[in-house]
């Protein structure tokens, strides 16, 4: 089996301070600038497996960086410089404590919810009579607070602004962004023969310029489908065909665990690690049109990681 890299304990010049996230490490450089490590830690129902996923964090980094270089003409982004396959050097930005999410197909958790009766989701008003993996007329916005630990809420574009989470003028800019955001992220999809169905986008705040920060179109952020036979599939009830992690949650939810209390961990072996990293290749695959590097995995990671990110401060960093 193939490394994993699933911790990071650095220690580079003018580090602030460094947190550590479901599956992301971030580095605080003179809290001007943050060194973000992609680690091959997966989270699942917000809790991290117990088995790093190989080639994980490179798949993760690798497309973000792309899409955050092929959307900057929509809105400003936190990105400088990709030192590492796995590494993202970018701008400190003060984030805000919700995460815009965005949703075209009725699918997922919202599905879920849907089946249980629910008709009204962050405010957002559900038609009756879809199903699953059905279009919504347009797609709706629903954010969900950011927490540290424990499940993210769902929260409504009026409580975020009641509550002071955001202002009304931010949210309005974010809003607009995450609109903007949506429609390239499918139409770059539409032309791999896929479909963005929803993803989730992270803003944050610097010299008084709402910035895009962290990941973006993802398998972790966002869910594909196969266009091919979408329409057929629907019209018969059958699964999509699907690029994203909802397969790992799936694979959770048959066997017992949706982190509700009382339930266990399932044992994750070897073989079901490596069928997850050839699923996330193959989307970077797809919606890259590019083959995956695979010799970036040898050796000594954390090492390697190091090195290049001690290199790329040492040139560009401000002293």
């Amino acid at each position: 089996m193939a490394k994993a890299l699933t911790q990071t304990d650095f220690c580079f010049d003018g580090q602030q301070s460094v947190y550590h996230g479901k599956v992301r490490d971030v580095y605080n450089i003179d809290n001007d600038l943050m060194v973000m490590v992609a680690t091959d830690r997966i989270s699942a129902f917000d809790v991290v497996l117990p088995k790093g996923i190989p080639f994980k964090g490179q798949v993760l980094n690798q497309i973000a960086a792309k899409f955050l270089d092929a959307t900057r003409d929509i809105c400003p982004n936190w990105k400088l410089a990709t030192p590492d396959p796995q590494v993202t050097v970018g701008l400190r930005c003060e984030g805000f404590r919700v995460e815009m999410i965005i949703r075209s197909i009725l699918t997922g958790s919202a599905w879920r919810e849907y089946k249980k009766g629910c008709r009204e989701l962050c405010g957002v008003r559900l038609p009756d009579g879809m199903k699953e993996n059905e279009r919504f007329p347009e797609p709706i916005i629903t954010p969900t607070t950011k927490a540290d630990e424990g499940h993210d809420m769902n929260i409504s574009r009026e409580e975020i602004i009641a509550q002071g989470l955001v202002s009304a003028a931010d949210y309005a800019v974010m809003e607009d962004y995450t609109r903007r955001l949506f429609q390239r992220g499918q139409e770059i999809a539409a032309r791999r023969g896929l479909i963005l169905v929803d993803t989730k986008y992270e803003f944050g705040k610097r010299d008084g310029q709402v910035y895009l920060i962290d990941e973006i179109h993802t398998p972790d952020s966002s869910r594909y489908f196969y266009a091919d036979g979408y329409e057929e599939r629907l019209e018969k009830g059958e699964p999509q065909r699907q690029l994203s992690k909802e397969f790992v949650r799936q694979w959770l939810i048959e066997r017992g665990f949706m982190n509700e209390p009382g339930q266990q961990l399932p044992e994750i072996s070897d073989e079901y690690a490596e069928s997850v990293s050839e699923r996330y290749i193959e989307l970077y695959e797809h919606i890259t049109g590019e083959s995956f590097d695979r010799t970036t995995e040898t050796g000594n990671i954390a090492g390697r990681i190091e090195q290049n990110i001690t290199a790329w401060l040492r040139t560009n960093r401000k002293r």
